[in-house]
Protein backbone atom coordinates (compact mmCIF):
# COMPACT_ATOMS: atom_id res chain seq x y z
CA UNK A 1 0.00 0.00 0.00
CA UNK A 2 1.01 3.75 -0.32
CA UNK A 3 1.65 5.83 2.82
CA UNK A 4 -0.88 8.25 1.68
CA UNK A 5 -1.69 9.78 5.21
CA UNK A 6 1.19 11.23 7.89
CA UNK A 7 1.61 8.15 10.32
CA UNK A 8 2.91 9.85 13.64
CA UNK A 9 6.64 9.00 14.89
CA UNK A 10 6.77 6.15 17.13
CA UNK A 11 3.55 4.20 15.81
CA UNK A 12 3.98 0.60 15.24
CA UNK A 13 4.10 -0.50 11.18
CA UNK A 14 5.05 -4.12 11.72
CA UNK A 15 2.24 -4.22 9.29
CA UNK A 16 3.44 -1.91 6.66
CA UNK A 17 7.08 -2.85 6.62
CA UNK A 18 5.89 -6.83 6.38
CA UNK A 19 3.94 -5.61 3.13
CA UNK A 20 6.62 -4.16 2.01
CA UNK A 21 8.87 -7.03 2.70
CA UNK A 22 7.08 -9.52 1.03
CA UNK A 23 6.30 -7.37 -1.75
CA UNK A 24 10.22 -8.54 -2.57
CA UNK A 25 10.69 -10.67 -5.33
CA UNK A 26 11.83 -14.39 -4.56
CA UNK A 27 12.19 -17.51 -6.19
CA UNK A 28 9.65 -20.72 -5.41
CA UNK A 29 11.43 -23.29 -3.34
CA UNK A 30 11.34 -25.69 -5.95
CA UNK A 31 13.52 -23.67 -8.66
CA UNK A 32 16.18 -25.94 -9.80
CA UNK A 33 18.47 -23.34 -10.86
CA UNK A 34 19.63 -22.21 -14.04
CA UNK A 35 23.12 -22.18 -16.23
CA UNK A 36 24.45 -19.64 -18.73
CA UNK A 37 27.79 -18.11 -20.21
CA UNK A 38 29.08 -15.33 -18.03
CA UNK A 39 30.80 -11.91 -19.67
CA UNK A 40 33.44 -9.79 -17.45
CA UNK A 41 34.23 -6.58 -18.86
CA UNK A 42 36.05 -3.74 -17.59
CA UNK A 43 37.24 -0.93 -20.31
CA UNK A 44 38.77 -2.97 -22.57
CA UNK A 45 39.51 -6.01 -21.00
CA UNK A 46 36.59 -8.90 -21.51
CA UNK A 47 36.69 -12.37 -20.19
CA UNK A 48 34.20 -14.75 -20.95
CA UNK A 49 33.36 -18.56 -18.99
CA UNK A 50 29.87 -20.78 -17.76
CA UNK A 51 28.09 -20.81 -14.93
CA UNK A 52 25.45 -22.65 -12.85
CA UNK A 53 23.13 -22.28 -10.26
CA UNK A 54 22.54 -25.46 -8.79
CA UNK A 55 18.61 -26.36 -6.61
CA UNK A 56 20.33 -25.42 -3.45
CA UNK A 57 21.31 -21.99 -5.00
CA UNK A 58 25.24 -22.13 -4.95
CA UNK A 59 26.96 -21.07 -8.00
CA UNK A 60 29.78 -22.25 -9.62
CA UNK A 61 31.96 -20.72 -12.45
CA UNK A 62 33.57 -22.36 -15.01
CA UNK A 63 36.59 -21.32 -17.57
CA UNK A 64 37.80 -17.91 -16.05
CA UNK A 65 41.21 -18.30 -15.03
CA UNK A 66 41.95 -14.82 -13.55
CA UNK A 67 41.58 -15.59 -10.01
CA UNK A 68 39.87 -11.55 -9.06
CA UNK A 69 37.22 -12.05 -11.78
CA UNK A 70 36.41 -15.64 -11.15
CA UNK A 71 36.06 -14.26 -7.54
CA UNK A 72 33.90 -11.34 -9.06
CA UNK A 73 31.84 -13.05 -11.05
CA UNK A 74 31.07 -15.98 -8.64
CA UNK A 75 30.37 -12.96 -6.16
CA UNK A 76 27.43 -11.44 -8.29
CA UNK A 77 25.89 -14.91 -8.74
CA UNK A 78 25.77 -14.92 -4.82
CA UNK A 79 24.40 -11.86 -4.10
CA UNK A 80 21.84 -12.49 -6.16
CA UNK A 81 20.75 -15.86 -5.25
CA UNK A 82 20.71 -15.13 -1.26
CA UNK A 83 18.39 -12.02 -1.98
CA UNK A 84 15.91 -14.45 -4.44
CA UNK A 85 15.70 -16.93 -1.37
CA UNK A 86 12.14 -17.00 0.31
CA UNK A 87 11.89 -16.48 4.32
CA UNK A 88 8.93 -15.69 5.59
CA UNK A 89 9.08 -12.13 7.70
CA UNK A 90 8.43 -13.87 11.14
CA UNK A 91 11.18 -15.75 10.52
CA UNK A 92 13.81 -13.10 9.31
CA UNK A 93 12.46 -10.27 11.64
CA UNK A 94 10.42 -12.18 14.88
CA UNK A 95 13.12 -10.33 17.39
CA UNK A 96 12.57 -7.17 16.07
CA UNK A 97 9.92 -4.48 16.39
CA UNK A 98 9.58 -1.76 13.77
CA UNK A 99 7.97 1.93 14.07
CA UNK A 100 7.95 5.04 12.35
CA UNK A 101 10.16 7.86 11.87
CA UNK A 102 10.19 10.79 9.50
CA UNK A 103 8.74 10.66 6.04
CA UNK A 104 10.82 12.22 3.19
CA UNK A 105 10.12 12.26 -1.01
CA UNK A 106 12.66 8.71 -0.36
CA UNK A 107 9.72 7.97 2.02
CA UNK A 108 8.24 6.70 5.56
CA UNK A 109 11.17 5.57 8.25
CA UNK A 110 11.37 2.46 9.52
CA UNK A 111 13.33 2.29 13.24
CA UNK A 112 14.02 -0.67 14.27
CA UNK A 113 14.40 -2.29 17.78
CA UNK A 114 14.77 -5.11 19.26
CA UNK A 115 17.60 -7.71 17.88
CA UNK A 116 18.32 -5.00 14.81
CA UNK A 117 18.45 -2.00 17.29
CA UNK A 118 20.06 0.65 15.32
CA UNK A 119 19.51 -0.75 11.55
CA UNK A 120 16.50 0.96 9.74
CA UNK A 121 14.50 1.51 6.64
CA UNK A 122 12.61 3.54 4.15
CA UNK A 123 9.47 2.62 2.59
CA UNK A 124 7.71 3.82 -0.49
CA UNK A 125 4.65 2.61 -2.77
CA UNK A 126 4.98 -0.96 -0.75
CA UNK A 127 9.02 -1.20 -1.91
CA UNK A 128 12.01 -1.09 0.58
CA UNK A 129 13.64 2.46 -0.52
CA UNK A 130 16.65 2.27 1.80
CA UNK A 131 18.42 -0.08 3.94
CA UNK A 132 21.12 0.65 6.66
CA UNK A 133 22.20 -2.36 8.43
CA UNK A 134 25.19 -3.34 10.71
CA UNK A 135 26.74 -6.33 9.14
CA UNK A 136 30.00 -8.26 10.42
CA UNK A 137 31.33 -5.01 12.24
CA UNK A 138 30.27 -2.55 9.30
CA UNK A 139 27.26 -0.41 8.45
CA UNK A 140 25.87 -0.86 4.96
CA UNK A 141 23.05 1.85 3.31
CA UNK A 142 21.28 1.12 0.25
CA UNK A 143 19.45 3.50 -1.90
CA UNK A 144 17.01 2.19 -4.11
CA UNK A 145 15.86 4.68 -6.98
CA UNK A 146 14.51 2.20 -9.62
CA UNK A 147 12.93 -1.06 -9.23
CA UNK A 148 11.18 -3.87 -12.15
CA UNK A 149 7.78 -5.13 -11.87
CA UNK A 150 7.74 -8.71 -12.16
CA UNK A 151 4.08 -9.12 -11.72
CA UNK A 152 5.17 -11.41 -8.44
CA UNK A 153 7.12 -8.91 -6.64
CA UNK A 154 10.09 -5.97 -7.64
CA UNK A 155 13.42 -6.21 -7.93
CA UNK A 156 16.02 -3.41 -7.35
CA UNK A 157 17.00 -1.84 -11.21
CA UNK A 158 18.37 0.95 -10.20
CA UNK A 159 20.56 1.64 -6.68
CA UNK A 160 23.38 2.41 -4.70
CA UNK A 161 25.45 0.80 -1.94
CA UNK A 162 27.88 2.96 0.72
CA UNK A 163 29.70 0.52 3.60
CA UNK A 164 31.37 2.40 6.70
CA UNK A 165 32.44 2.29 10.15
CA UNK A 166 29.64 2.22 12.39
CA UNK A 167 31.04 3.99 15.52
CA UNK A 168 32.68 7.26 13.25
CA UNK A 169 30.40 6.91 10.10
CA UNK A 170 33.39 7.64 8.22
CA UNK A 171 33.13 5.95 4.87
CA UNK A 172 34.59 2.64 3.88
CA UNK A 173 35.88 3.19 0.08
CA UNK A 174 33.71 4.73 -2.75
CA UNK A 175 30.19 4.81 -3.40
CA UNK A 176 29.21 1.69 -5.99
CA UNK A 177 26.33 2.84 -8.46
CA UNK A 178 24.22 -0.45 -9.13
CA UNK A 179 21.68 -1.47 -12.50
CA UNK A 180 20.46 -4.77 -12.76
CA UNK A 181 18.13 -5.83 -15.64
CA UNK A 182 16.46 -9.08 -14.71
CA UNK A 183 14.65 -11.29 -17.73
CA UNK A 184 12.34 -13.94 -17.12
CA UNK A 185 13.35 -17.73 -18.02
CA UNK A 186 10.86 -18.61 -21.06
CA UNK A 187 7.29 -17.17 -20.58
CA UNK A 188 6.00 -17.24 -17.52
CA UNK A 189 9.64 -18.50 -15.89
CA UNK A 190 11.57 -17.59 -13.46
CA UNK A 191 13.19 -13.74 -13.35
CA UNK A 192 16.98 -13.88 -12.92
CA UNK A 193 20.06 -11.85 -13.25
CA UNK A 194 21.14 -11.23 -17.33
CA UNK A 195 23.27 -7.84 -16.63
CA UNK A 196 24.67 -6.19 -13.85
CA UNK A 197 26.49 -3.15 -14.29
CA UNK A 198 28.74 -1.63 -11.11
CA UNK A 199 30.16 2.14 -11.52
CA UNK A 200 32.13 3.01 -8.35
CA UNK A 201 33.32 6.34 -6.95
CA UNK A 202 36.91 7.75 -6.54
CA UNK A 203 37.92 7.12 -3.12
CA UNK A 204 41.31 8.06 -1.61
CA UNK A 205 43.84 6.77 -3.69
CA UNK A 206 41.60 4.29 -5.74
CA UNK A 207 40.17 6.12 -9.25
CA UNK A 208 37.16 5.63 -10.36
CA UNK A 209 35.76 2.59 -12.53
CA UNK A 210 33.20 0.55 -13.75
CA UNK A 211 32.50 -3.22 -14.72
CA UNK A 212 29.46 -5.33 -15.98
CA UNK A 213 28.54 -8.58 -15.68
CA UNK A 214 26.23 -10.25 -18.15
CA UNK A 215 24.75 -13.42 -18.26
CA UNK A 216 23.96 -15.07 -21.46
CA UNK A 217 22.08 -18.18 -23.03
CA UNK A 218 20.43 -18.42 -20.21
CA UNK A 219 18.48 -22.01 -19.42
CA UNK A 220 16.66 -23.89 -16.21
CA UNK A 221 17.69 -26.67 -15.01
Amino acid sequence: MSVSTPIAPGTDIRSLFAEAYNNRYTWDPGFAGYSGRCLWSQGDQQVEGRFKVGSDLKAEVEGISNEEVHKAVASQLWEVCIHRVRRPFEVTHKDNQFSAGDSTDEGLEVLVGGKGEGDKYRIKDNVVTMVHRHIHGTVVTIHTAEVTDTGSGYLSKRYSSQYADPASGEAKGGVNHFTDTFVPLGEGGTWVLSERVIRTEAFGDSPAGEQSFQFLDLKAN
